[in-house]
């Protein structure tokens, strides 16, 4: 006689047998790091030996695609889908090496732009998004947040397939930053760790419209910043220090800076505590 409860288990069967078979996450991941590693070969365990070895090499990660993304909805069959997205490879790795370029220029403790692109966490996480992007653009079901989340959990960094991001994008360590689905970031943009761009409600009635803000052209957020809202706009060239919660709109070239009142207090005794106030 079973132990388990027959009506618990009729449902959880039930709940089996209505869901679709698991998407191959794992296929996806690797598929993903595999193209990197073809575009950035600083990335690959072994470069290349000529461009008759890049051609099948792009060969096989095009049919492998073609194969895993004919069981995933999408508006387009996966053969046309997927032979758009190789014609897209020299746009996505030309604005990929301007991120590399924008992280170099920005970071003084980076040695080189081979440095940035197989080590750094920032360039990793927005090469997977770029490329998470452009499926989600082409409307493909569940793959770009697959794409996105395993970026998260190997970097720390969370973006939205669905944020719009401008050439020139640096991610300064990036460990805690979000950035939500109707975000749209300009070009040259720089953000540190722990910066949230998101919405000012979590409503469900709110999904399909814009509800994270607009970051407009050479904008540098500091660390632990927060701007919410679809109506917020940072105009260019703007500076939003550390710390800030930010919920409406500056203009171009503005300042904004959160001021913390800091009291310390010392014992004359070394073995007491430092009290710090802040």
């Amino acid at each position: 006689m079973s132990v388990y409860d027959s009506d618990f288990l009729h449902a959880l069967a039930q709940a089996h047998q209505r869901t679709a078979a698991p998407l191959p996450a794992a296929a996806f991941c690797q598929l993903a790091d595999h193209l990197l590693e073809l575009l950035f070969p600083e990335r690959a365990a072994r470069p290349l030996r000529d461009m008759d070895a890049v051609a099948a090499t792009l060969r096989l990660l095009q049919d492998d695609l073609t194969d895993l993304l004919r069981a995933v909805p999408a508006p387009e069959p996966a053969a046309q889908l997927v032979a758009g997205l190789v014609n897209s490879l020299p746009t996505l790795r030309h604005m990929l090496l301007l991120d590399a370029q924008a992280i170099l220029a920005a970071d003084p403790a980076a040695q080189g732009l081979e440095e940035v692109v197989s080590t750094y966490p920032g360039f990793y996480a927005i090469a997977l998004h770029r490329f998470a992007h452009g499926l989600h653009q082409r409307g493909v079901g569940r793959v770009p947040r697959l794409l996105s989340e395993y970026a998260h959990q190997r970097t720390g960094i969370d973006i939205h397939p669905g944020a719009r991001i401008g050439p020139s994008f640096c991610i300064d360590h990036g460990t805690g930053l979000v950035i939500g689905e109707t975000c749209v970031i300009g070009a040259g943009v720089k953000i540190f760790q722990g910066v949230t761009l998101g919405a000012l409600s979590v409503a469900k009635h709110l999904q399909g419209i814009k509800r994270h803000p607009t970051i407009e052209d050479k904008v540098v957020i500091y660390a632990g910043a927060t701007i919410l809202g679809g109506n917020t706009t940072v105009g260019s060239h703007s500076i939003i220090g550390g710390n800030v919660w930010l919920t409406e709109s500056v203009p171009s070239h503005s300042r904004v800076y959160h001021q913390a009142q800091i009291h310390v207090t010392r014992s004359q005794d070394p073995n007491e505590d430092i009290l710090f106030s802040i």
